[in-house]
Order: C-alpha cells, then sequence, then structure tokens
C-alpha cells in the first residue's frame, strides 16, 4: 500500500462512470484521503471508538439488477447519498476512489476494506453533477443523514 498525495483527479460524472465501468472492485472513501489513511488501515466506530478491521468505504461496482438502467445515475446515487460528510466530519473530507479487499462490514453494513490501492480522487464539480443528476428523477431523494439528537 503506497499512500499517493499525487493522485490523479476525476473532473466529470462522466469519467468516473467509465472508470467504474471498465473496472470491478471499486470503492469511494470520503476521508482526508490515503496519506493520511493507509497509516493504520483502519476506520474508528464513531458510536463506540472501536477500531475496525478496514476502512469504511462503499462499492461502486453496478449491481446485476441496475440491468440496463444508466451507470452515470448509480454512481451519482452512491456519491450523493454520503454528500454530507464533509460538512459533518470536517475541513478536508474529500470522496476518493480505491481498489481493495473486503475484510469484514461496518455497524453500517458499509464494507471495511484492507490491501488499498489509492486510485483517483474525486472533483466537488463531480458531487455537484451527482446532485443535478439525482434531482433529475421523479422522486425525492436525500443523502444518508443521522439526525443529531
Amino acid at each position: 500500500m503506497e499512500a499517493r498525495d499525487d493522485m490523479p483527479v476525476v473532473g466529470t460524472l462522466a469519467e468516473l462512470t467509465a472508470l467504474v465501468e471498465r473496472e470491478r472492485g471499486l470503492y469511494v472513501r470520503w476521508s482526508r484521503g490515503p496519506a493520511i489513511d493507509l497509516h493504520a488501515v483502519s476506520s474508528i466506530d464513531d458510536l463506540t471508538g472501536v477500531a475496525m478491521p478496514g476502512l469504511s468505504a462503499n462499492p461502486l461496482d453496478v449491481e446485476e439488477w441496475w440491468r440496463d438502467r444508466p451507470a452515470a445515475l448509480w454512481v451519482a446515487r452512491r456519491l450523493y447519498d454520503y454528500e454530507h460528510l464533509p460538512r459533518e466530519k470536517g475541513a478536508g473530507i474529500r470522496p476518493w476512489v480505491l481498489r481493495g479487499r473486503e475484510a469484514g462490514r461496518g455497524p453500517d453494513n458499509e464494507p471495511l476494506v484492507t490491501d488499498v490501492s489509492p486510485l483517483c480522487r474525486i472533483a466537488d464539480d463531480v458531487i455537484e453533477e451527482a446532485h443535478a443528476e439525482v434531482a433529475r428523477q421523479e422522486n425525492p431523494w436525500g443523502p444518508l443523514r443521522r439526525v443529531n439528537r
């Protein structure tokens, strides 16, 4: 595993979708980046403080049941569902794409990934495109977000 600060940046939803269509086994992680994450390769459960056996990430693979629906909508939704994290977790939280191996599941049923290879960062413009793609759908949808007590 190598933490690279010079990762390429994916600048459009179309570019990210093409990557997802070309390669399986990719994940998106929202964090301060691989330079920090790859030192321990462990996420911490926010509720209990327990170290988990891998980095919390979300799969980008398009599921077979999605069939002939647009892959761009699938990818947009995967980004949109967690776009609240930079606001809630603080400055420097950004999405990046990685390849890795699932070592287990976290308390929110998210994959915990090890043997991580960072691939690219995702530009803010891609998140804005994801918002627009989700907004074009017939049904209202919101990010996966817990309400503070």
